[in-house]
């Protein structure tokens, strides 16, 4: 694609960029990301991969901002409270870059709609707050070989990991749900509002770094932190031949819909 003056000039920093550069820049600006979930997690990486020129983002949520939300859900502000919060992230995203197409999905991801959505985009970024729809994300994701970053926090903590067709995948780490109010949520434990920063920023990092091909993903990976005492670590994994959705005999061939709690992680020991 040939790029006007004010684009390179908008984009100059990812040009200069040896793993970048233009050829990363078009890939970039071609490529068509879905997020689901507006929130926590989905406002950071929104307004990176906008600021970084992807040319379609899609968001999907069903919610509307609420008061309790703007502690950490930074592409909401005050005066969108009460407003669809994908109408809301769309406004922003047209603010900061009007290159990105936004396509909004004012509903729930679920088993019903989940393969027809992701169809149409490269990469899914799981920016969920609940245990229920991150397995449906990951199941619908494996069932039609799409890549996508996994993320999740509580508390002081994130973890997050990025899956590509054949290497580790979300269940080959974490079986099933865990019971309904088996771990607390965000509304119970409460959560450091920058923590969400953090995350979506590594997973919109981790996102540009797939579409360009730059850099190392964090495939067969588990990268979680704790922010009170900032340390980092990467556990390594690999694919499960036991995996009931990715293993050599699955046993997971259509989506299902468990029930559902609010914003939960499950902490690898």
């Amino acid at each position: 694609m040939n790029f006007t003056e004010d684009q390179i000039a908008r984009y100059s920093r990812h040009i200069l960029l040896r793993d970048v550069g233009v050829e990363g820049q078009e890939k970039i600006s071609n490529a068509k990301v879905l997020i689901v979930g507006a929130g926590g997690l989905g406002a950071p990486v929104a307004l990176y991969l906008a600021a970084a020129g992807v040319g379609t983002i899609g968001i999907i949520d069903g919610d509307v901002v609420d008061l309790s939300n703007l502690q950490r859900q930074i592409i909401h502000f005050t005066a969108d409270v009460n407003k669809p919060k994908v109408i809301s992230a769309k406004e922003k995203i047209n603010q900061l870059n009007p290159d990105v197409n936004v396509i909004v999905y004012q509903t729930l991801f679920t088993s019903e709609n989940a393969l027809e959505i992701i169809n149409d985009y490269d990469f899914i970024v799981d920016g969920t707050d609940n245990f229920p729809v991150k397995f449906l994300i990951n199941d619908a994701c494996v069932i039609a070989g799409k890549p996508f970053s996994h993320g999740g926090i509580l508390r002081f903590d994130g973890q997050t990991l990025t899956y590509l067709p054949g290497t580790a995948c979300y269940r080959c780490l974490f079986h099933s749900p865990p019971p309904p109010n088996a771990v607390p949520t965000c509304s119970q434990a409460g959560v450091l509002g920058a923590i969400a920063g953090m995350l979506g920023t590594i997973q919109a990092a981790e996102t540009l770094k797939y579409l360009t091909g730059a850099g190392e993903l964090l495939t067969n990976k588990l990268l979680s932190f704790n922010a009170k005492t900032m340390e980092f670590r990467t556990v390594k994994t690999k694919r499960s031949e036991k995996c009931p959705v990715c293993g050599s005999h699955p046993t997971i061939t259509q989506l299902i819909d468990y029930e559902q709690a609010v914003c939960e992680i499950k902490k690898k020991n």
